[in-house]
């Protein structure tokens, strides 16, 4: 376990799956703290899929693989290569297992920095391999609702930097693409209140969002100011029909796979593609109220 502090703000980072798992301000912890009756994770990293595949299959150059929900870079033991007090870059690489079901030579590198009351996190992706590579990549950390004593969840409610119009990414009943999408209605074109039953049929997934969103009460002081800007797609979720204390806010760079489709990740529109020794650096950050 590493710890990164400053004035403002402390955090852990478990070695496995280079997650983070507590955020702390001022005695407060924003970070989901992994209760297993509702969800024992905290914030994994989603590579080389986000999401899940049909029949968990994919195909590649006429072989098929088998890899399971968002990805193996979770299950993974990162290397770290760099500490301070207030940064910390942990490294991932293929190893003898990962080739199996994702037949790439790659480098998965995070960095995790406290820049004031803000985390940071950095991803780094580098192709070793000498063909083109294609992969998916998010994140998922989840925040504790209420963040104050004496509030309720329903008392809390999303707020997007400036009025939008995002689209919903439309699921199957398996939480696979059906290649719909339709307008999702907020209030006064910024606000989602917020509510259990909202995630009854799973994650909330939207795109042509502003890339900012605050999530707080007007009843309480605390609240997290999320930046996306470098991911297209925003997931919003907790765990389905239950009364979760918590919600994950999710920076989608790709999509999970669509229904009843064995991809093949070379046509799989949204997958990333790096060419021979190219990289790929994207980030997002919160900024703790």
């Amino acid at each position: 376990m590493q710890e990164l502090r400053n004035e403002h703000v402390t955090v852990r980072i478990h070695e496995k799956g280079a997650e983070l798992v507590s955020v702390q301000k001022d005695g407060t912890e924003y970070l989901w703290t992994g209760e297993k009756a509702y969800w024992e994770e905290h914030s994994p990293v989603l590579f080389p899929i986000v999401g899940r595949l049909y029949e968990r299959k994919y195909r590649l150059q006429g072989q098929e693989y088998v890899i399971g929900l968002h990805g193996f870079a979770r299950e993974k033991i990162f290397t770290l290569l760099e500490k301070s007090e207030t940064q910390a870059l942990f490294e991932l690489q293929e190893d003898e297992d990962s080739l199996k079901e994702y037949p790439f030579h790659f480098r998965l590198r995070i960095r995790y920095r406290l820049e004031g009351s803000c985390v940071k996190v950095s991803y780094q992706v580098e192709n070793r391999s000498e063909a083109s590579m294609y992969f998916g990549l998010g994140g998922h950390p989840g925040f504790c609702i209420p963040m104050e004593e004496g509030l309720e969840f329903s008392e809390y409610h999303l707020e997007f930097c400036r009025p939008c119009r995002p689209k919903r990414v439309q699921f199957s009943e398996t939480c696979l693409v059906t290649g719909q999408a339709e307008e999702f209605l907020l209030k006064d074109g910024r606000r989602l209140p917020l509510r259990h039953d909202l995630f009854d049929e799973d994650a909330i997934v939207l795109s042509d969002t502003p890339g900012e969103v605050f999530l707080g009460t007007e009843k309480g002081t605390k609240g997290i100011r999320f930046f996306y800007e470098d991911f297209p797609y925003l997931g919003i979720w907790h765990t389905t029909k239950a009364e979760a204390p918590f919600l994950c806010l999710e920076p989608w760079l790709t999509l999970p796979g669509r229904d009843g489709v064995v991809e093949d990740i070379a046509g799989k529109e949204d997958m990333v593609c790096l060419k021979e020794r190219e990289t790929l650096q994207k980030s997002w950050r919160m900024e703790l109220v």
